[in-house]
């Protein structure tokens, strides 16, 4: 498997599993641009892996054209894109989530990964060749996973996932997607549960198997944006160490 010289977009790179995105790719030889909000981070990864990077807010559409605009600009062509970037809902249930949590969660888990793929599909489509992912969760095959917002958004995520295969796939362009499990990162680690569904959700602690760490899910990343996947489309891969099966 080798990545040398794709030209690859991860956004959510400042941290966890974006990150190890980052690391992955960029040792596999790929041309990386990655994104984040998190300056700091950024710039530190950045300065780990090299590539280029840019501040990018997904939930803004002005921001993803112009992160879809620059590397174009840099390198002539897209090859990859990693659609990482998320935000959580803290287990919040339904009647509790407010219309600003709701948008909030659609836009970064869901409006931003379509509006990305939107913009690069136009440039893969016209160099017959492409190869999305989306990062998931296992809260987009299951429904107790998260809480009402995050669990919406990463189905739609899903469903994504597998339109852009089923429309796309004869263009030469491959969407396939990772489903996380329980994934030791600083955003799960700085999660303040909404106590309903921290109450609802404590109770199948004991089906979830020892988290995983964030290099597990960059390697079947990296995998399924590789042409050593070239017959895979479409899929949804769990990386959850058998969480699925519960």
């Amino acid at each position: 498997m080798t990545l040398q010289d794709k030209v690859a977009i991860i956004t959510g790179a400042a941290s966890g599993i974006g990150r190890s995105i980052a690391r992955k790719f960029a040792a596999e030889g790929a041309k990386i641009v990655i994104a984040d909000m998190d300056e700091d981070r950024l710039a530190k990864v950045h300065a780990e892996v090299g590539g280029d990077m840019m501040l990018c807010d997904v939930s803004k559409p002005e921001q993803t054209a112009a992160l879809v605009h620059r590397a174009i600009d840099l390198h002539g062509r897209i090859d990859i894109l990693c659609n990482n970037a998320g935000v959580l809902d803290n287990l919040t249930p339904a009647t509790d989530t407010d219309d600003e949590l709701w948008d909030k969660v659609i836009a970064v888990n869901m409006t931003g990964p379509f509006q990305l793929s939107r913009a690069v599909l136009k440039h893969m489509v016209e160099q017959g060749s492409g190869s999305i992912v989306n990062t998931t969760s296992a809260a987009g095959l299951n429904g107790g996973r998260g809480g009402c917002s995050y669990t919406a958004s990463k189905h739609g995520l899903v469903g994504l996932t597998r339109s852009i295969a089923w429309f796309y796939g004869p263009k030469g362009i491959r969407c396939n997607a990772v489903a996380p499990g329980a994934i030791q990162t600083r955003m799960a680690s700085t999660l303040v549960p909404h106590m309903e569904g921290f109450e609802r959700y404590q109770g199948y602690f004991a089906t979830i198997p020892p988290h995983g760490k964030a290099i597990q899910v960059a390697d079947v990343v990296a995998f399924l944006a590789s042409d050593a996947a070239g017959y895979v489309n479409g899929a949804v891969m769990p990386v959850d160490g058998g969480w699925s099966t519960f």
